[in-house]
């Protein structure tokens, strides 16, 4: 069956049998159009559409795997294509007031969904992992790049730019996410997007970022010392190296997230640092940074071969510092392949 096919039946046991999409990456994994943000996807019994506007006449008729409907407005539009069905809408995504312009023009009120493509987004295609295999491959030659101008006097946001920089000139779509370089006690903040703060001689930069190739997302962290550092961001460094590696190690198909969030929480808090961690240990990346599955202590997912999952432990010290390493690693057969290949032992500049 196709995945028209699975979508159509999962619509049926739920008494509909028509779906319009909204969420831009839905939009784009059905459609392989590249500005999902400007258009919707109606699936019904009979065809599956992709509505756009004007503006994308040419775009659309190029890229779009679906039959393309140009229209004004697709809140005029969908309502005329899916008269006579019973309408299913992706709930997370619709705002209210248009939930409301969509059921005036239907007569009905549509049937609000929730995560209805998330299971179908789960496993990635060949295609897919090739996408996100090259993905990495670009944010690791940025990474090495980078790591030469890392020194005392250099902005953080320098560092933001020339790695943004180099992963555009190697393929890139753009950065993935805003790029986190968090030096000396702003390496504390999970999320230390990257400031005018100058480097200094001692400081511990955690670098997040990632880049992005026909839409899929990678990502990764590593954190480099400037010079000598104190020897307790040393000891915080190595106890998150350990608990990365063990974590990683631990990712295989039936493993779940919350089996894996448990390796690396346990271990550092034989290190007495588990109150620092205070984020999840991972999740899923593809046409979105943030997807399923969920790496965390209240994760019930299950990994199956063909997902791609991020391992990114962390601990953070308010007014000292932190630290945190990241893969980015595919579930195989047998246990994962780690397409990060940025080395991520400890590195002084």
């Amino acid at each position: 069956m196709s995945l028209l096919d699975d979508l159509r039946d999962k619509l049926a046991g739920l008494s509909a049998d028509a779906l319009l999409v909204t969420g831009p990456a839905n939009v784009r994994y059905l459609s392989g159009f590249t500005s999902p943000e400007d258009a919707v996807v109606l699936i019904t019994p009979e065809a599956a559409s992709l509505v756009t506007d004007g503006r994308y006449t040419a775009q659309a008729g190029e890229e779009s795997r679906l039959e393309v409907v140009i229209a004004s407005s697709w809140e005029e539009r969908v309502p005329e294509m899916a008269s006579g069905h019973r309408l299913a809408v992706e709930g997370e995504y619709l705002s209210l007031q248009r939930y409301r312009r969509l059921s005036e023009r239907l007569g009905s009120e549509p049937l609000a969904t929730e995560a209805f493509l998330a299971p179908f987004r789960l496993i990635k295609t060949a295609q897919e992992i090739a996408d996100l295999r090259e993905a990495a491959r670009i944010t690791d030659l940025a990474f090495e790049r980078v790591v030469p101008m890392i020194e005392p006097g250099v902005r953080e946001i320098e560092v933001a730019l020339e790695l943004e920089r180099h992963m555009r000139l190697a393929g890139s779509n753009g950065a993935g996410f805003h790029i986190i370089v968090a030096s000396g006690t702003r390496s504390a903040m999970p999320h230390g997007v990257a400031s005018t703060k100058t480097i200094e001689a001692g400081d511990l930069v955690t670098l997040d970022f990632g880049a992005v190739y026909n839409g899929y997302h990678a990502d990764m962290t590593r954190a480099v010392a400037v010079g000598p550092i104190a020897p307790e961001l040393r000891r915080l460094f190595d106890a998150v190296l350990e608990a990365q590696q063990a974590a990683l190690d631990a990712v295989a198909p039936g493993r779940s997230g919350s089996d894996l969030d448990a390796v690396a929480r346990d271990l550092l808090a034989g290190h007495d640092l588990a109150e620092a961690f205070s984020h999840s240990l991972g999740h899923g990346t593809g046409l979105e940074i943030h997807e399923g599955p969920r790496l965390s202590h209240r994760s019930d997912d299950v990994l199956a071969p063909g997902m791609i999952v991020t391992v990114e432990p962390g601990v953070y010290l308010p007014g000292f510092g932190g630290v945190r390493v990241e893969d980015l690693a595919l579930v195989t057969e047998s246990g994962r392949e780690v397409l990060s290949r940025s080395p991520k032992a400890f590195r002084q500049v």
